[in-house]
């Protein structure tokens, strides 16, 4: 089976005491209107956290912070394998502008589960949930 390896970006603010992540909605392909965490596939030649610097650049036009992965997941899609470091981010510069997605919003605790995920990025739901309710990142 082919494996495909990608860093996702966990866009972390906080807004009116709130915290929040910044969800995307895929705009091409078979996944198409399904939601996601922003980012892409590692080149042979970086690192995670520096595939989502550069994916997050090239996506949506902003520079952030790769602070720590939150955690790694695998999921077998029906033609491969995918490996996503899930990063947690912060904004260094920038205003999100989307370049490639057909929508975007910020969600919280409570908004979280309420969309159509993709079914690898369900599984870091849990981790981002304890992130969303915690005193400190």
């Amino acid at each position: 089976m082919k494996q495909i390896t990608v860093s996702g970006a966990i866009i972390l603010r906080e807004n009116n005491g709130v915290k929040e992540i910044f969800a995307t909605k895929r705009g091409y392909g078979e996944w198409k209107g399904w939601w996601e965490i922003p980012g892409g596939k590692l080149e042979s030649d970086e690192t995670p956290e520096q595939c989502i610097v550069r994916e997050i650049r090239e996506e949506l036009a902003t520079e952030v912070k790769a602070e720590k992965i939150l955690g790694v997941v695998d999921y077998d899609y029906p033609t491969f394998h995918l490996t996503m470091h899930c990063i947690l981010c912060t904004i260094v510069s920038g205003d999100l502008k989307l370049l490639e997605h057909e929508a975007a919003k910020w969600v919280n605790k409570e908004t979280l589960c309420s969309l159509n995920w993709l079914p690898a990025d369900k599984l870091i739901l849990p981790a981002i949930e304890k992130l969303l309710v915690s005193e400190e990142n």
